[in-house]
């Protein structure tokens, strides 16, 4: 039963507190569509996208007016395309194709994004997964809604070094062909190790192939309804702090059952899970790094930020996990410094440097996210970056990423707007040490003894 208390207390979430459903993501299988011949994918592709997808966006408006809650992006979430466009594309070009078609699809039905340009690599890399990836560069460069994401090792298998290699030299080039905007194509790709089948974040979502034909996915956020309830308890004890982290994040993760399970209802698809995860946005009060002054500390990145954010992350997941039927996806603290003004202030007050990001992600979702750096830096530091992030998730049998942005033309000390979500950043600079030789060997990184578990 419902009570008007927590009617109210909701009501004063949204209106006050930033509260929302950061979004619906609708995840469609298009394993059904495969085709050797590459007109016929395309055709097979659109047409499944803009019949299941159709309704997406008119019923999260609707839902929004029914419930007063805001519902901030409908999105889609698909088959890696690696696997789609197998039998039918024998170039980068051809996958480039299939890049145009999903924009097309995407804007057709209104979503904010379509994730799933994707391949997953973590163990060896097919001739198809190769030139999928070797499309991502001219795939950003040519279309406005795609997300691409690659992943490139996991606990069981290791890190597929050859594909961490190359992945430096696609953000690279992704950069490079984006630098008219700020080589903006790069805050759509992602590299990640042990990536999830049911992500409804972008731009590491894509469809799983252990997935249902459709299924709908939710992500909440309510970072600054957590600031404002330890706001209350400020000084008291751990104890306190911990409760309280619990219980909001149980009222915020109801919000996003509800709507999830609406969602489900009226398009008749299957309700997958709730995304736990704790996503800033560049909107005063809406962020992580906040939370963590708010638990002691002057600015995120000083001594205790590691540990203050793994209390954080671990309350958030035994609150929220009780307050839904299913949970998924990355389901924790979200870190980017883009969009985040409280990391940003960090960054600019000098508190918060990459290398410290990188000791935070061992204890929270994702990874180094929406980091700008500068645009000289050379593939191979990337790729650098990219395995050492990997490593962290393949030993703690988690999710990590990299979402690095080499800006054109521009370095450390200058800013680069990215506009809505995405917010801006200051250029941070990157460790100047040459590790080519390490990232030149081929091969890969055998997987951990303790992912032996059979």
């Amino acid at each position: 039963m419902i009570t008007h208390l927590e009617v109210n207390e909701t009501n004063n979430m949204i209106e006050h507190e930033n509260l929302d459903v950061r979004t619906i993501t609708l995840g469609i299988s298009l394993l059904d569509c495969c085709d050797s011949d590459l007109e016929k994918l395309n055709e097979k592709i659109y047409n499944k996208i803009t019949t299941l997808a159709k309704d997406l966006v008119p019923t999260g408006k609707q839902i929004e007016r029914d419930f007063g809650i805001p519902i901030v992006n409908k999105r889609i979430s698909i088959t890696p395309i690696s696997l789609v466009g197998a039998a039918a594309c024998k170039t980068p070009e051809d996958y480039v194709t299939i890049a145009k078609t999903l924009d097309r699809a995407a804007h057709t039905v209104g979503v904010n994004f379509i994730g799933g340009y994707s391949a997953i690599v973590s163990k060896g890399m097919t001739k198809s997964d190769e030139l999928l990836i070797r499309s991502i560069p001219e795939a950003l460069a040519s279309t406005e809604l795609i997300c691409s994401s690659v992943n490139v090792g996991s606990t069981k298998t290791g890190i597929n070094m050859d594909a961490v290699r190359l992945m430096g030299e696609i953000i690279k080039e992704t950069a490079e062909k984006t630098k008219d905007a700020d080589s903006l194509g790069c805050a759509k790709l992602v590299v990640l190790c042990n990536a999830p089948d049911d992500n409804p974040f972008m731009a590491g979502a894509f469809h799983g192939v252990s997935e249902d034909d459709a299924i709908i996915n939710v992500g909440v956020s309510g970072p600054g309804v957590v600031k404002y309830a330890l706001e209350k308890v400020r000084g008291e004890s751990f104890e306190v702090l911990c409760e309280t982290i619990k219980k909001t994040a149980f009222k915020i993760t109801r919000v996003g059952q509800l709507v999830a399970q609406e969602a489900s209802k009226r398009l008749g698809v299957p309700f997958g899970i709730i995304d736990l995860s704790l996503a800033p946005t560049p909107a005063i009060g809406d962020s992580v790094a906040d939370i963590l002054e708010e638990i002691g500390l002057q600015r995120a990145g000083a001594p205790g930020t590691t540990a203050a954010l793994a209390l954080l992350n671990d309350q958030v997941k035994k609150g929220g996990v009780m307050a839904s039927s299913y949970v998924g996806g990355l389901s924790g603290a979200f870190i980017p410094v883009s969009e985040d003004q409280g990391m940003i202030d960090a960054v600019l007050d000098g508190s918060l440097c990459i290398e410290k990001l990188e000791a935070m992600t061992c204890v929270c979702s994702v990874g180094l996210d929406m980091i700008a750096i500068p645009g000289d830096t050379k593939a191979t530091t990337i790729s650098g970056i990219i395995a050492d992030e990997a490593a962290i998730g393949m030993v703690n049998q988690k999710t990590t990423a990299v979402r690095v942005i080499p800006v054109v033309g521009k370095g450390v000390g200058e800013t680069v707007e990215f506009g809505g979500l995405l917010g801006y950043a200051p250029i941070m600079p990157v460790n100047q040490f040459d590790c080519s030789a390490f990232v030149n060997r081929q091969g890969r990184i055998p997987a951990p003894i303790h992912s032996f578990k059979n």
